[in-house]
């Protein structure tokens, strides 16, 4: 099957905010080939905003151009590529932001995060074969192709993607919050979770409260974390912790930052989380962990970013810090489990969804995102 229908593509990488009047992305009509071996073509329900995307429009994280944007989304499966036999029509699936491709080195151990196969093919702006289904319908590179953003071009009204990009889930679960598994909840949880492995009556913080921020304060509390606290710039933020339960909520502009948090913990947290994407925040989450704490960074910021690290309270006080990409998930196990915690009340993921718009009103979205203004914006496609 061959379609045409509407998808929000990048071609130029800069266009300064306010997005609403620079206009970075273009709501074009696209062309979408049908799937091939191992692929399969989804209706996109609903696609989540998030900082991954604005960092693709900023230039923080640049991407082949031209390429229709989008990785956190929610959708319906339409039709079955060659070699799909574990799915039907109907389905319902998470998209997944970085396919495994089951049989590389890192996935061989487990670490599908990690894929080598996967991890190229988004970086190349191709569906994890080394394929790209989507057509300009006005020549927007040598040939009039268009790249996927991170295997999913999920800014659009269906998308062809790798079946490794595709997680089955619950239907009774509400596309727009069945968006949310696909990125923030499964970088967020699975960074308290998988990368951290958080034990019940530790003590964290969480700088930077995004959607995916937000997402490890609550697996904080599922996790049984006897203090949590919430690290943010703005007010509306904090306040928002403490109505999800954040034991304490400081600013991050704060000059004595370290020292109120070392006060209520006697000393600094056994787990800190930088979600910001900046190397300030990166720092601020290092002195805000105890001796022998844990610093786990998941924010993604710059390419060029770098963090000078004081290397004797690396050793003298026997501290870690680690990464956390696609929260050290495996998808297929970690998405039903975080949703079977929500729909137990025990991860209240539902909380942290803010507005919901059509694919028309996506630059004021982009600004309110760029403002820190939203948790989590989605974008309804039905």
């Amino acid at each position: 099957m061959t379609m045409r229908m509407r998808a929000a593509v990048l071609r130029e990488i800069g266009r300064p905010a306010p997005y609403e009047k620079s206009r970075p992305l273009s709501i074009e009509e696209v062309v979408l080939d049908g799937p091939g071996h191992g692929e399969i073509l989804v209706r996109i329900h609903a696609a989540g905003l998030c900082h991954s995307d604005l960092s693709a429009i900023n230039g923080d994280r640049p991407w082949p151009l031209p390429i229709v944007l989008g990785h956190e989304a929610a959708a319906e499966v339409v039709e079955l590529g060659e070699g799909v036999d574990d799915l039907v029509v109907g389905d319902h699936v998470a998209l997944v932001f970085r396919p495994g491709c089951g049989s590389c080195a890192r996935c061989a151990v487990g670490r599908p995060a990690l894929c080598i196969p996967g991890g190229q093919a988004n970086n190349d702006g191709a569906l994890l074969g080394g394929h790209r289904r989507l057509h300009a319908r006005v020549a927007g590179g040598a040939d009039g192709r268009l790249n996927h953003h991170l295997g999913c071009a999920a800014f659009a009204e269906y998308a062809t993607v790798s079946r490794r990009s595709a997680v089955r889930i619950d239907r009774e679960l509400r596309w727009e919050e069945a968006a949310l598994f696909g990125c923030a909840v499964i970088t967020g949880a699975g960074a308290v979770i998988n990368t951290a492995k958080v034990e019940a009556g530790s003590t964290v913080a969480v700088v930077g409260l995004g959607g995916v921020g937000f997402s490890a304060v609550l697996a904080a509390q599922t996790a049984g974390a006897r203090t949590v606290i919430a690290v943010d710039r703005l007010a509306s933020k904090l306040a928002k912790a403490r109505e999800l339960g954040a034991t304490y909520c400081f600013d991050a502009a704060s000059p004595d930052i370290t020292s109120q948090v070392k006060d209520v913990t006697g000393g600094g947290v056994d787990y800190s989380f930088e979600m910001a994407g900046s190397v300030d925040a990166l720092e601020l989450a290092y002195r805000l962990a105890c001796p022998g704490g844990t610093t786990v960074t998941a924010g993604l910021p710059n390419p060029n970013a770098r963090w000078s690290l004081q290397a004797v309270s690396l050793i003298g006080e026997e501290r870690t810090v680690k990464g956390s990409y696609l929260g050290s998930c495996v998808p297929t196990r970690d998405i039903p489990r975080y949703i079977a915690l929500y729909r137990a009340g025990s991860l209240p993921v539902d909380r942290l969804l803010s507005e919901q718009i059509g694919l028309d009103e996506i630059h004021p979205a982009l600004d309110r995102l760029a403002r820190g203004e939203s948790i989590r914006q989605v974008i309804r496609m039905s």
